[in-house]
């Protein structure tokens, strides 16, 4: 059933997308607000409590009413999971600014394309020139489309096989979200925050991620080039101070042959003197801590989704061919 949910979830999501501004996001920012302020004194022992409370409670409330709603019908099931996958998964949670700026860069509007990227990441990119933004976009594309995609999909199946519905979606999104959101508060707000649940967070949030971040890897290299994608994430997955984050880059970058990295992990405006020199060899791509590759371009733009909806392929088959040998097994 999991592969049925996940099939109607992605056609519903292309068919009628969340709006760019939408309850979803304004409704889980304010349960993540509710829980730190009523539950996080600013002590060690609270950022358990606040995390539990942010991310465990929804999960276990989902898999109690996927249960309970299993009971007396599969069909409803089937919609319940469908309805939180909707919420939980899919491109068009952030393809619109994907979109947005491919089509200005392609029109050649890059002051635009600059806004547009200042606005999607919070980065400083009124200074970035064309080749940094085709760069940094490339990069936060591929880690929203697993973030979004990818691992979800995997917490889903995986708890979905063991009879908890959605309960994996919603586990992996609360996570993802808490730890985009505590970090952003922290950057961005005068408001007084705790650094150890922040650094809590992301150390859960890089565990639960650590296997569906390199399956991922690993279904940009069967889909695209599968050597160079191979060579390059063994070679320059460090290059990123997350190693999740790395594997991913360092795999998309080998599969479409495109140069990623820099002196400055992704959402941190590069520095100039390390990152703008022009030059196309590879010890210079090496010494700027960048992975061998072309430089970015706009048709790299086009690989990239290429290379992504590929990927979804070849997970959905290898989910329904678990499927059809659950069944006839």
């Amino acid at each position: 059933m999991s592969f049925f949910a996940v099939l109607f979830a992605l056609l519903v999501e292309q068919l009628k997308p969340l709006p760019r501004e939408n309850w979803v996001h304004e409704t889980l920012m304010a349960w993540v607000r509710w829980t730190g302020r009523n539950f996080d004194a600013g002590q060690p022992h609270h950022t358990w409590v606040v995390w539990c409370v942010s991310v465990l409670l929804p999960s276990a409330l989902a898999g109690g009413l996927y249960l309970l709603i299993a009971h007396y019908s599969l069909l409803l099931a089937l919609a319940f999971d469908v309805g939180l996958l909707y919420l939980t998964l899919g491109f068009r949670q952030f393809s619109h600014y994907f979109t947005d700026i491919r089509d200005a860069l392609e029109r050649g509007d890059e002051n635009e394309a600059r806004r547009l990227l200042a606005e999607w990441r919070h980065l400083d990119a009124s200074e970035l020139p064309r080749t940094e933004v085709l760069r940094h976009v490339i990069e936060h594309a591929l880690l929203a489309a697993h973030r979004h995609v990818f691992g979800v999909f995997f917490w889903f199946v995986v708890l979905s096989a063991l009879g908890l519905g959605p309960m994996g979606a919603v586990f992996y999104r609360m996570a993802e979200f808490s730890t985009r959101y505590w970090g952003y508060r922290q950057r961005n707000t005068e408001t007084p925050s705790n650094d150890q649940l922040l650094a809590l967070s992301n150390r859960l949030f890089a565990r639960i991620d650590h296997l569906p971040a390199r399956l991922t890897a690993a279904g940009f290299a069967v889909v695209g080039n599968f050597e160079e994608a191979v060579s390059s994430w063994r070679r320059d997955a460090t290059l990123w101070q997350h190693s999740n984050e790395g594997v991913i880059l360092a795999a998309a970058a080998g599969a479409v042959g495109v140069q990623l990295g820099g002196a400055a992990a992704p959402g941190v405006t590069p520095d100039r003197s390390k990152t703008f020199d022009a030059g196309a060899a590879a010890d210079i791509a090496e010494a700027q801590g960048s992975t061998a590759g072309a430089p970015a371009q706009p048709g790299h733009l086009h690989s990239v989704v290429g290379l992504v909806w590929r990927s979804v392929v070849l997970w959905m088959m290898l989910v329904a061919l678990l499927s059809l040998a659950n069944v006839l097994g």
